[in-house]
């Protein structure tokens, strides 16, 4: 009896080691980025209270969806993230799970997140949303990365997917605001990896991936592409007053996130420096958790003020 106990108490500290790596393969970091904007839209998107209980599943079945994405993400880019500094210690090119064990969890991960979304939101709309953007990370952006630099765009759009499966799960319809919240954080992101971009691009070159600021040592084609997404993302981003869906609280305060998104990639273009990479990838992570609670703020207070 001592024994089984004995047994088991030693088992344990191996079982929360093998579920850690597989919880650290499905980057949880970026997952609850994803999970924030699909909560965003999903809020934004309900007339009144949002119904709790759909959000929360519509939060399981993406945060699996996302989770697969990533795991399958790894597997495929395991020999160059071997090859990277930042990506050395990965689980995969670390040794501490195999590329088959990582392949079967993350099918298996995506495909019970479609199946979620299918059986416990019951929106069509949100599992093919869903499916879009892990077909388009896993099969589009990661085979891109070593070939061309275009790879970033094709990322951007797999990841702007989010508040748009928030969006349709709580209507099953793709909206005008739907549309805008998808430009919001397309145009967020360029100068976002940009900025990861340059700050890590030798160790990308190493990794055999080729992204922008390999390709301009200079760094000026580098900057004017992240001041250019900056600048329309102004417009994009004060699109939600024009259709009425704000109101003058979220007007100031985009337009003012804004600028200052804009400001930091003007201070790269000028520097082109590691710090000013810097300063654009902490602003852009500042600035998109921001605007989107403005907006939250901003609609629930008009819905709950109705007409005066």
């Amino acid at each position: 009896m001592k024994s089984t106990v004995a047994a088991r108490s030693d088992a344990w500290p191996l079982i929360r080691s093998r579920c850690a790596v597989y919880l650290e393969l499905t980057r949880p970091r970026i997952a609850l980025l994803v999970l924030f904007t699909a909560a965003a839209g999903f809020c934004l998107a309900s007339a009144g209270a949002p119904d709790l209980v759909r959000m929360l599943h519509t939060l399981i079945g993406t945060a699996l969806v996302t989770g697969g994405a990533s795991a399958l993400n790894q597997v495929l880019e395991r020999d160059g993230d071997a090859r990277m500094g930042r990506t050395g210690n990965r689980p995969i090119p670390s040794g501490r799970l195999s590329p088959q064990g990582a392949l079967l969890f993350g099918i298996g991960l995506a495909l019970a997140g479609l199946a979620y979304l299918a059986l416990a939101v019951r929106q069509p709309l949100t599992v093919l949303t869903a499916a879009f953007a892990f077909a388009g990370y896993v099969f589009l952006y990661t085979p891109l990365k070593p070939r061309t630099s275009l790879n970033t765009l094709v990322g951007a759009v797999a990841g702007a997917t989010p508040p748009v499966i928030g969006w349709t799960a709580a209507t099953n319809a793709l909206d005008w605001p739907a549309f805008v919240l998808f430009a919001i954080l397309f145009l967020w992101q360029v100068p976002h990896f940009l900025a990861i971009a340059w700050l890590h691009r030798d160790d990308y070159a190493r990794g055999g991936f080729r992204m922008l600021p390999m390709l301009d040592p200079g760094g000026g084609r580098t900057a004017c592409r992240m001041v250019g997404y900056g600048l329309a993302l102004i417009p994009v981003s004060l699109a939600p007053c024009a259709l009425g869906w704000a109101g003058a609280v979220y007007l100031v305060g985009a337009a003012v996130l804004g600028v200052g998104f804009l400001a930091s990639t003007l201070c790269f273009l000028r520097t082109r420096s590691a710090a000013g990479a810097r300063r654009v990838l902490r602003t852009s992570l500042l600035y998109l958790p921001a605007l989107l609670a403005v907006l939250l703020a901003d609609v629930t207070f008009q819905s709950w003020a109705g007409p005066w």
